[in-house]
């Protein structure tokens, strides 16, 4: 069977592939945080069982607490003037600040910074 407007020369080059048409339907991206990583945490933190309804919620309280600092990370990077401007790059330093600010400080990332 021959495809019309196809060259035989056409389909050794692209050995029979062709660029997709379609893209695939975005998912929301808070989605990725899956039901067996939400299990895993609360293994972790003791809980033996859970809710059908508890995975949806600690989505919203993970987006929720990902804006704030987020929110946050904005602030610290316009307060940097640089020559009136803001700084554009995130460091690990940054977020390390948010979280202490915010009072939940993370470990293992050098000494405490004063918020002074």
């Amino acid at each position: 069977m021959e495809i019309p407007f196809r060259s035989q020369k056409f389909l050794a080059k692209t050995a029979g592939f062709m660029p997709r048409r379609h893209r695939k339907p975005d998912r929301d991206n808070i989605m990725g945080i899956t039901r067996p990583a939400i299990r895993r945490l609360a293994r972790r933190g003791g809980v033996k069982r859970m809710q059908k309804a508890i995975y949806e919620t600690t989505r919203d309280v993970v987006l929720d607490r990902l804006r704030l600092i987020i929110r946050q990370l904005v602030d610290v990077l316009e307060s940097a003037d640089t020559n009136g401007k803001g700084r554009k790059t995130v460091t690990t330093r940054d977020v390390v600040y948010v979280l202490q600010r915010l009072g939940s400080p993370i470990y293992g990332f050098g000494t405490t910074m004063s918020l002074r």
